[in-house]
């Protein structure tokens, strides 16, 4: 119990604002009563931005914001704003580029502080309370920045003032734009290359991201040019990641990254925009590869989704699953001593299962030497030989083990879950599901996913969506002004469930998400979109127009547009798309060569663009296994961007254009076919499922260009 009033974060939609409501600092949400504070009372602004499932954030608050005697510095000397950066994401990124150009790093917790008008004079990111390996302390940061404040204010407002201008010159992105130049995914493929860990898989050293957007153009580059290194970057990434301890081996679904270059010791937090990405990496992957393992993994992500990070009964995707259930854990829920495991298994199960998880007497972690985290050391192949058992006994011994000790697990304290819904998120997986519901057609699992994603999607529409602003920012709770990444994504989510219904009003919502993006987002002269809405209300002195590029921590809002803008013209053979779609690359076409890897997405939409969307339509009456079979081979292979549209004699006009448009009429829609067209090019229609495979992943329809 505390001795003094819970602070006004008390009654914070946000999770990680209301954790902080016992903190003795008069904390204040971001809004304008900060900054009228801040002003009449002639003080800085101390922001601190974080979020729910962030392990320093909490250490902070511990160790500085519930500390009496620094809650009095602050309290005393500042304006105490926090900031959950999942809540407010315009905010954070605007603040991580201020404090990053100042101190060199970016990251959570993001500590700044501000002029009274919200302008950023200094910041890092965690301090400790007290001086500390060569580092200032918080206590004596905080009294030297009022002190400046008081005695040195014109030289705070200079430095301000200018790093403000600086900020917004940088997010602009002024002096990016250039020509259209498909040159560009060669230069990333390049970089791509030359960064990827040929033992490990994955790009570069610790710590080690996923880089979804990287796998899926790895992927669609190898469809086209069949390349097989390619083909070796792809699935090696994709299997050392699922052997590894990033990915959880018992119950599924990625943590954040991997701390070392092996992807054995994770950052414990699992959030879903992760694994959205990765179970769309993981589908693309067994779709190439045909790779059981590949589809277990996507599989064991869909498992722990539905278990987790789902509201099964209203639709809609949790947003995150802590690390830890406390400060003096780290990640124990997730990882095992030699006892523990032992305590619940048969002996000889138990030694299985310490080979296959390489689970010994000294573990991976270096807060309690004796836990293990779990990675796949050893296959039921290595293991029976190692310890003279039938194969096929090792397989059912893993497996029901695997069982016992997830159910040994789930009594542990466990992790919180935010149960917060973004909506860029939502739609992420929204897409997610539907490609599973497309890639595992003959799958009771598929059919589960594609229920539960068009319930996402109509809770999405219903509660958080109207004509005249397209999409909010959050499902539930009080209402969140949508930004760029809420109209885009929610286009693509839209255009895959029109894919998979047929279903109208789904393509009337893209549409009009999309018009509105371009209306309120869109920046007519320079090309590209804004992550705020021009009619936005005011965010304090860093209020610069900002343009996001960078794939970081989820897609490039600009190059989802770019994609979701060249899929609209593909349907409807709306110039105004395509222009806009061409604005958008060339708006950053100037400097994602040196992006490289951190710019994939763009690559995507650069390679989507000038090779145009593959449109599959197969006819045939609704129960003609004929037909059914060309669909199933249709969806089987991968490429980026491809739809698939089944259409039977009852099916109402569909929205097409280009040559499909004039192709179509012209098919026997009774009979099973399927046409496959790409732009302005059709091939002749064929019956024959593997015809139709080998036209998909040949390379042939990439040759169609712009």
């Amino acid at each position: 119990m505390t001795d003094h009033p819970e602070n006004r974060l008390k009654d914070s939609a946000s999770p990680y604002l209301r954790s902080a409501a016992h903190q003795p600092i008069d904390w204040h949400e971001w809004g304008d009563a900060a900054f009228a504070r801040a002003k009449s009372e002639d003080k800085p602004i101390l922001l601190d931005i974080g979020a729910v499932w962030c392990h320093w954030c909490h250490v902070i608050d511990r160790e500085s914001y519930e500390n009496a005697e620094i809650a009095k510095i602050i309290n005393e000397h500042f304006v105490a704003v926090k900031v959950d950066r999942d809540e407010r994401p315009d905010v954070d990124s605007r603040y991580q580029s201020a404090i990053s150009s100042i101190s060199g790093q970016g990251g959570w917790p993001l500590t700044g502080f501000l002029l009274s008008d919200g302008k950023p004079f200094f910041g890092g990111t965690y301090f400790p309370p007290e001086d500390q390996m060569g580092r200032p302390g918080f206590r004596r940061i905080l009294l030297a920045v009022a002190d400046s404040y008081r005695n040195k204010r014109a030289e705070l407002e200079r430095a301000a003032n200018s790093l403000a201008d600086a900020v917004s010159q940088a997010e602009v992105f002024s002096g990016a734009r250039a020509d259209f130049d498909l040159g560009v995914v060669n230069s990333q493929i390049k970089s791509i290359t030359q960064l990827f860990d040929i033992k490990n898989g994955g790009f570069g050293r610790a710590p080690k991201f996923p880089h979804s957007s990287a796998i899926d153009l790895i992927l669609e580059r190898y469809q086209q040019t069949k390349e097989k290194h390619l083909l070796a970057m792809a699935e090696t990434t994709l299997e050392k990641m699922a052997r590894g301890g990033v990915y959880d081996q018992l119950a599924g679904g990625f943590h954040r990254y991997s701390v070392d270059e092996r992807w054995l010791v994770p950052h414990f937090e699992k959030m879903s925009y992760d694994n959205s990405e990765l179970l769309k990496n993981y589908l693309h992957g067994w779709q190439v590869t045909q790779s059981p393992f590949l589809r277990e993994t996507a599989e064991g992500i869909i498992g722990w989704v539905n278990e987790v990070l789902s509201d099964e009964e209203n639709g809609g995707f949790y947003a995150s699953q802590d690390a830890d259930y406390s400060l003096d854990d780290d990640g124990d829920y997730f990882t095992w001593s030699l006892d523990e495991l032992r305590s619940g298994l048969l002996p000889e199960e138990a030694r299985i299962m310490e080979l296959c998880y390489d689970v010994e007497a000294h573990g991976e972690m270096h807060h309690n030497p004796a836990k293990n985290v779990l990675w796949i050391a050893r296959d039921a192949v290595d293991i029976a030989k190692q310890l003279g058992l039938d194969g096929t006994f090792v397989r059912l011994t893993l497996a029901k083990s695997k069982g016992k000790m997830l159910a040994a697990r789930l009594p542990r304290p466990t992790p919180f879950i935010d149960k917060t819904m973004y909506v860029s998120w939502n739609a992420m997986f929204v897409c997610a599901y539907l490609e599973a519901s497309r890639t595992l057609i003959d799958d009771r699992i598929g059919g589960e996913c594609r229920s539960f994603a068009l319930k996402t999607l109509d809770r999405m529409l219903k509660e958080v969506w109207t004509e005249s602003r397209g999409f909010g920012h959050r499902i539930g709770g009080p209402a969140l002004e949508g930004s760029l990444d809420d109209q885009v994504f929610s286009v693509l989510a839209l255009l895959d469930a029109y894919e998979t219904t047929l279903d109208p009003r789904y393509f009337s919502a893209a549409q009009k998400t999309m018009d509105l993006a371009i209306a309120r987002y869109g920046d007519a002269e320079g090309g590209g979109f804004f992550d705020r809405p021009s009619d936005a209300a005011p965010m304090g002195g860093l209020d610069v127009r900002r343009k996001p590029f960078q794939d970081s921590p989820t897609p490039s809002a600009n190059s989802v547009a770019a994609i979701a803008l060249i899929r609209m013209h593909a349907f409807t053979g709306d110039d105004r798309y395509h222009a806009f779609a061409k604005k958008t690359l060339e708006a950053f076409a100037g400097i994602a060569p040196q992006y490289g890897l951190f710019a994939a997405t763009y690559g995507l939409a650069a390679t989507l663009f000038a090779h145009h969307p593959i449109q599959v339509v197969i006819t045939g009456l609704a129960n003609d296994s004929a037909a059914q079979a060309l669909e199933a081979a249709a969806h089987r292979a991968f490429r980026f961007g491809k739809s698939v549209l089944r259409v039977t004699p009852q099916t109402p006009q569909l929205h097409l254009a280009g040559a499909l448009k004039e192709t179509l009429p012209h098919l026997p829609i009774g009979k099973a076919l399927a046409v496959v067209c790409s732009g302005q090019t059709c091939f002749p229609p064929t019956s024959d499922p593997a015809q139709l495979i080998a036209l998909l992943e040949n390379g042939i329809v990439s040759a169609a260009t712009s």
